[in-house]
């Protein structure tokens, strides 16, 4: 329970130290955050391919898997009904309104809840070197996702405190989430297959649908790309050692 406890503070904090670069990086070049955020989706990906989504085969068989990815995939589709989706919000000309930011800004912070389940399904299986593995990968990516979200507010007019606060709010919505997945786990352990694939759809989906289209819109596609193969490749390294 203490290294969870560990994790979700890590997980969101990620997101609040990602803030804070966003502070004193406010003035650095979109094609540096798309590549960044690339990387970390590369690293994502991977995390959720191995640390999710194979366990949730070895425990459960493809058919679970599958109908889990799909589920979590669908959950946050219906998610992104509520509110627009991140980046249509991004795609909106700098002096875009308050009540625009403030969209971009919610709808980041519902993807980190079901990233924070994520991170807590896997430690409510038996591998915890494989929920580390998940919960890095998360953290990681959270970091330029918090720098992303600073520019957009200042430039809205919001002061500076209001902007800290509301990124250090999505961060603890990932601290929540993370508990989530970890009790729902723990309170009927035969639910695990169906849990770690559905995280893993939720991931597959963020990643595909908000994170990538965000890292290519600027121009920076190659780069981008090329980033996400060396966050993906990272992992997978380290996943062998």
């Amino acid at each position: 329970m203490y290294i969870v406890l560990l994790t979700a503070l890590g997980v969101g904090g990620a997101t609040v130290f990602g803030a804070i670069l966003g502070f004193i990086f406010k003035g650095a070049a979109q094609r540096f955050f798309d590549i960044t955020l690339a990387f970390s989706a590369g690293v994502m990906l991977s995390a959720a391919m191995i640390g999710l989504i194979l366990p949730a085969i070895e425990n459960g068989g493809v058919l679970i898997t599958i109908v889990g990815i799909f589920v979590g995939g669908a959950c946050i589709n219906l998610a992104d009904k509520l509110i627009p989706r991140l980046q249509r919000c991004a795609n909106r000309p700098r002096n875009r309104s308050l009540e625009r930011t403030l969209l971009f800004v919610s709808a980041i912070a519902i993807h980190n809840l079901p990233e924070g389940i994520a991170a807590g399904v896997g430690f409510g299986g038996t591998n915890v070197s494989d929920a580390i593995l998940i919960a890095s990968g998360i953290a990681l990516q959270n970091i330029p996702e918090g720098t992303v979200i600073i520019a957009p507010m200042l430039s809205a007019g919001i002061k500076p405190r209001t902007t800290f606060i509301l990124a250090l709010l999505t961060g603890l919505i990932e601290v929540v989430g993370t508990f989530i997945g970890y009790f729902a786990v723990k309170g009927s352990s035969e639910i695990l297959p169906f849990t770690l694939a559905f995280a893993g759809g939720t991931m597959l989906y963020i990643i595909n649908d908000e994170i990538i289209p965000e890292t290519h819109k600027e121009g920076s596609g190659s780069r981008a790309t090329y980033a996400l193969l060396a966050g993906f490749s990272l992992i997978l390294l380290f996943s062998t050692l």
